[in-house]
């Protein structure tokens, strides 16, 4: 079979994190991976950077975090990266005797617009409090030396809870929040990260079918949930956190369906984040 060229496969801009690898279980093992790999060509980037690639039309799918969705961007039905109660991997650690109300600096990693949105419906809406984020790299120490509070999002979050004592001693004493912990109690909604989006106008040139894009998204992230202790011993000498931990988060700490209690959270946090003007207003959510 001649190999077809990348002008006719849909780019995928993803996710080389933990929390998205169930699913992307299916283009990155065999047996599927080398079918997929006839209709997508995939490029690994930050959850910040996926939507910024799509809407510049250097990528037709991406996995990206849902303040980055647009009227121009469509969401795929069916998988979401989403949590029902604590998350873990979007720690906001506050040095005492700082509180919610009284912080005024928070220093913040930018690897996603979701997750900074979410900090400020927290300081905004729910604390009254309108404090300064300063972007910074996700060191704990680091930012807890320059700010009140930080916010660390995915692995460098995880790594960061295993390393507490380490951070603490460095520090002195802390409140650690989990922000979808947050979410969910003010709320009473699941909070969530990511959807894949796509350019619907991309569709038509590689000839996969929306349909086709679902199954296939579908597909991979029930096979990856069927193959958590696989990714378990993957993931395991990649991230230094104990293969406990990993397991636990990606069986129960993420939630990977895109339900309807989970497209309600979607359109709650884009109303509360227009309503403390940190998004853009987004009154319709598009889907494929």
């Amino acid at each position: 079979m001649s190999q077809l060229s990348s002008s006719s496969m849909l780019r995928v801009a993803a996710i080389n994190f933990l929390n998205p690898a169930p699913l992307m279980w299916d283009f990155e093992h065999a047996p599927l991976a080398a079918e997929l790999a006839q209709r997508y060509v995939l490029h690994y980037t930050q959850p910040s950077l996926c939507a910024a690639e799509l809407l510049a039309g250097r990528a037709d799918l991406g996995l990206i975090p849902i303040a980055a969705l647009t009227p121009d961007l469509a969401i795929v039905p069916g998988c979401t990266i989403a949590s029902l109660s604590e998350v873990r991997s979007i720690q906001l650690i506050i040095k005492r005797p700082h509180t919610l109300s009284i912080v005024k600096t928070v220093a913040a990693d930018t690897a996603s617009r979701s997750s900074l949105a979410y900090a400020n419906i927290l300081f905004r809406k729910f604390a009254n409090n309108h404090p300064t984020f300063l972007p910074s790299e996700a060191d704990p120490i680091t930012m807890l030396q320059q700010a009140d509070a930080a916010v660390l999002i995915g692995d460098p979050a995880l790594l960061a809870l295993e390393a507490r004592e380490e951070i603490e001693a460095a520090i002195g004493p802390c409140e650690w929040f989990d922000l979808a912990h947050e979410w969910h109690r003010h709320t009473g909604h699941p909070w969530v990260a990511a959807v894949w989006a796509v350019r619907p106008q991309a569709l038509g040139s590689p000839g996969i079918t929306a349909a086709q894009l679902v199954e296939d998204l579908e597909t991979s992230r029930n096979h990856g949930l069927l193959n958590i202790e696989r990714l378990v011993e993957q993931w395991t000498p990649r991230i230094a956190i104990p293969p406990v931990t990993i397991r636990h988060y990606l069986s129960h700490n993420i939630h990977y369906v895109l339900n309807t209690d989970c497209i309600r959270a979607i359109e709650l946090f884009r109303q509360y984040a227009a309503e403390v003007d940190v998004l853009p207003p987004l009154p319709d959510l598009r889907f494929l």
